[in-house]
């Protein structure tokens, strides 16, 4: 599975994911709200209101959730034009109940923020703006346009006119800012759940190829013995076959096929085993694993394995986890695809701990990002005039995102920069950026640490 294989949902896509029902029920709730706001106003404050008026507001609103339920199945999903209908909808009634109950006067013109707030989680950048400015335009014609609230005894129930501003300048500054709010929030949110989606797709593509390798290997391994016995009989065949040239030819090709399938199925097997049976395997073979998809992509990958400090001279054996293999592949590719001409792989270890830094020689990693690197679905900032380093490639970061997900859940911690912030060395003479991975060697090591592969017990032979 490649980046540009995992497509992000868009607003629209979410937005047909919600029911029918739930904006019935939410209607629902906000007429019984409604209902008994007015009815307390009459009977218990004895404030005058257009009641007609009132109530066939919400009769309508009453018509249009029956017409819903009676017409539409109650499995249905919204789309976005008929979301936004719906919502536009029950802004414009609750703005007609405010106009006919005192305008801005009435306390609940703050529920003018529901319906804004409800677009900027579920619905489209330009159905919320939408919303926005009939939500700011509503409220400006109720400063100004309403019924005035007047109590029995002929009462005005009106505030002073600095304080009905002061009410639209909160009630402006709270729809923008709730809006934008919910919206950067709700974005994050849906940008990271597209992410782990396409990281547990990654890791479970990488499970399902070493689960294959393991049948390959038992397959390999049980049609030994019978192209074993093919091989025998046709040999034997041959040479009785001897005085028939046609009949000896066809046992020899027989043989020959004999030899082909047990050649094809070494392979296999080898390519199987490896999955099945290294659970470990030592450092500088689980890179080069990584590594080896990109070797012939025209730019030169070179490898360092060394200790560092008072240790033992020989590598480290770690896990061959997939997590592992898949995370070190994405940043080895990231490198490739960026380098001008070569791309340094080091590791290293020490009693402690086991590191591995990737270099290249290409332009580094943009200086803007470099704080956001390894957050899911970036965009990157380019003026109208540049073109991408990777046209096929969107510049979201899904890649490193993945990487650096998994390879933290196998304990490791990452570290970006580019070659200029570690400093000029002469013997690395390295200007690209740079990916620094490291494990507490207990989390990998597969001979010590609480990650160690046991080694079964010997189980003598019985007859």
């Amino acid at each position: 599975m490649t980046q540009a294989t995992i497509q992000p949902l868009g607003d629209r896509t979410r937005a047909n994911w919600i029911r029918l029902r739930t904006m019935i029920v939410l209607r629902w709730v906000a007429i019984a709200g409604q209902l008994t706001a007015i009815t307390v106003a009459d009977r218990l404050f004895g404030l005058q209101l257009e009641l007609g008026l009132c109530y066939f507001a919400i009769g309508v609103s009453v018509v249009g959730n029956l017409i819903a339920i009676f017409v539409f199945p109650e499995n249905k999903r919204l789309s976005e034009y008929e979301n936004l209908s719906m919502v536009l909808f029950d802004l414009l009634q609750l703005g007609f109940l405010l106009f006919l109950t005192g305008g801005l006067h009435n306390p609940f013109c703050l529920l003018l923020l529901g319906p804004v707030t409800i677009s900027a989680t579920t619905l489209s950048l330009r159905s919320t703006v939408i919303l926005c400015c009939t939500a700011i335009g509503l409220a400006s014609l109720l400063a100004v346009y309403h019924f005035p609230l007047s109590t029995k005894n002929g009462g005005v129930l009106m505030m002073p006119g600095i304080f009905v501003f002061g009410h639209w300048t909160a009630l402006v500054i709270s729809i923008l800012f709730s809006t934008a709010y919910s919206r950067r929030v709700t974005t994050e949110i849906h940008s990271m759940s597209d992410a782990l989606v396409a990281t547990q797709m990654a890791l479970a593509r990488e499970q399902k190829l070493t689960d294959l390798g393991g049948v390959v290997a038992a397959a390999a391994h049980e049609l030994g013995t019978p192209l074993a016995t093919i091989k025998l009989v046709s040999a034997e065949l041959l040479d009785e076959l001897k005085d028939s040239p046609e009949l000896a030819a066809d046992a020899a090709l027989i043989r020959n096929q004999a030899d082909r399938c047990r050649d094809i199925l070494r392979d296999m097997g080898r390519a199987g085993k490896d999955d099945l049976h290294l659970r470990q395997a030592p450092l500088s073979a689980v890179i080069e694993e990584a590594a080896e998809p990109h070797m012939s992509r025209g730019k030169t990958i070179e490898f360092s394995f060394g200790q560092e400090g008072d240790v033992a001279s020989h590598q480290p054996s770690i896990l061959r986890k997939p997590e592992i293999i898949h995370g070190l592949r994405n940043l080895i590719q990231n490198a490739v695809d960026f380098a001008e001409s070569t791309v340094w792989v080091k590791a290293h270890w020490t009693q402690t701990q086991i590191s591995i830094r990737i270099f290249d020689d290409g332009k580094g990693f943009p200086p803007h990002l470099l704080g956001r690197i390894g957050d899911p679905l970036m965009r990157r900032r380019r003026s109208q005039g540049s073109t991408p380093q990777r046209p096929e490639y969107e510049g979201m970061g899904l890649g490193l995102f993945i990487a650096k997900t998994l390879l933290e859940r196998s304990g490791a911690e990452l570290h970006f920069a580019n070659g200029s912030d570690r400093g000029s060395r002469t013997d690395q003479p390295r200007l690209g950026a740079v990916v620094e991975v490291v494990w507490p060697r207990s989390k990998i090591d597969a001979v010590d640490g609480e990650a160690a592969v046991p080694i079964g017990e010997n189980v003598p032979i019985t007859t």
